[in-house]
């Protein structure tokens, strides 16, 4: 038996916080409900910091010069489904700051099959019932909160 590995698709995901070290993710209905961050595939001949800022822009109305771009915090890799075909989604998670005040649905321009976006505090995150991914998110959010940036990439696994 022959098993194929599904077509790559790259991809840039923000972990967008404020001041408050709060952090933002967004609401999907599909396979169950779940939260996660923004983002999405990169278009060609994009890098990963181009994609991650026009991501904002299209799902959150988010202006890209309103945005401090910080460094790659993750990365992951999944199988998964997108519009009814298997892909091998390679995920970079950048760190991302605004303000909630930056962020305009009403000038998102591909806001998807998002259902409502909100702002969580870290307890809010490691208390939640509710799927969020990226797994290990609350991690790499306390993380961050405290000053300690990973110097490389995490990988993270689910």
């Amino acid at each position: 038996m022959t098993t194929s590995t599904p077509p790559l698709r790259e991809a840039a995901r923000a972990i967008v916080m404020d001041a408050d070290d709060r952090v933002l993710l967004l609401r999907y209905d599909e396979n169950g409900g779940f939260w996660a961050t923004p983002g999405g595939s990169l278009e060609e001949g994009e890098d990963h910091a181009t994609a991650t800022l026009r991501e904002l822009g299209e799902e959150l109305g988010i202006d890209e010069k309103a945005v401090e771009l910080g460094p790659q915090l993750a990365e992951r890799t999944k199988d998964h489904l997108v519009g009814g075909r298997e892909v091998r989604q390679v995920e970079r998670y950048f760190l991302t700051r605004v303000s909630a005040a930056d962020i305009d649905p009403a000038r998102a321009t591909q806001p998807d099959s998002i259902r409502e976006y909100r702002w969580w505090t870290l307890a809010e995150l490691r208390a939640a019932q509710e799927t969020v991914y990226p797994v290990g998110l609350a991690d790499l959010v306390a993380a961050v909160a405290a000053g300690r940036t990973p110097h490389k990439p995490v990988v993270l696994t689910d």
